[in-house]
């Protein structure tokens, strides 16, 4: 499991997360749900180590991010931070090759070579493994991180708002070989601002606002209009589909 103790963050004078207790479970889809500004991103950068803790303390599977070294989390932890940029003249193939570096340190074998091409096929990017990342679509370009990340082989997976650039029928085959990662034993954590995917595919719901966390549980018990409308400050209604929470927002 992950587990974050008191954690506390600021820029400035912000107080851009304050006292988070929280413990991931190991072997699910959590989705970290809630507003702009809400601190979901600064979150999920401080259990991957992308930004220093300033206070409290976060461990993985046991090991504590701020004095572990960079190789052995490195194969707990993938992280897809938002906005992840690479130079555009590396292919594709190339890119999700670099997934493989904390397990071979530049010596790849066979079974790194298969891992990279099991993750291009994950992600649909078959047809697209020798192109120029510059020569690629934004949503294309987001799938070429994704892969990367698939390919890692990492424990569990740290995805902030991997959906973004994606269209529909992708954003979809996402979070179904998302769903397939987690039946196999493995872990994720994702941002995800569209609250629809995260009711149809996660198994745990973490609702923050303002630097804390509001509500978390089964996506049966967060979505409802009782938490969702203080978290977004809107009225919503609430349906089901096909066994779901359906939230109506665009109405």
């Amino acid at each position: 499991m992950i587990r974050v103790e008191g954690v506390g963050h600021r820029i400035g004078k912000a107080q851009i997360l304050d006292g988070i207790d929280l413990v991931l479970p190991t072997g699910k889809i959590t989705a970290l749900i809630g507003p702009n500004g809400a601190g979901k991103s600064t979150l999920l950068s401080l259990v991957a180590r992308l930004e220093p803790l300033q206070q409290g303390r976060v461990t993985v599977a046991g090991l504590d991010v701020s004095c572990t070294a960079t190789a052995e989390l490195a194969r707990k932890l993938a992280i897809l931070p938002q906005n992840a940029g690479v130079a555009s003249r590396l292919r594709v193939r190339e890119l999700v090759a670099f997934g493989r570096w904390p397990h071979h340190h530049g010596r790849p074998g066979p079974q790194d070579h298969a891992l990279v091409a099991q993750a291009i096929g994950q992600l649909g990017l078959d047809v697209l493994a020798d192109r120029f990342l510059d020569q690629l679509s934004g949503g294309q370009r987001q799938r070429a991180h994704l892969a990367m990340a698939f390919a890692q082989g990492a424990d569990w997976l740290l995805l902030d708002e991997p959906l973004a650039a994606l269209d529909m029928a992708h954003a979809r085959a996402l979070m179904q070989e998302l769903a397939v990662l987690r039946n196999g034993g493995r872990s994720v954590v994702m941002v995800l601002h569209e609250v629809n995917h995260a009711a149809a595919w996660a198994d745990h719901v973490v609702a923050m606002k303002a630097g804390r966390i509001v509500a978390e549980g089964p996506p049966d018990d967060v979505f409802t209009p009782a938490v969702l409308e203080p978290l977004y400050d809107m009225p919503l209604k609430v349906e089901r589909y096909q066994g779901h929470p359906l939230v109506l927002h665009h109405l």
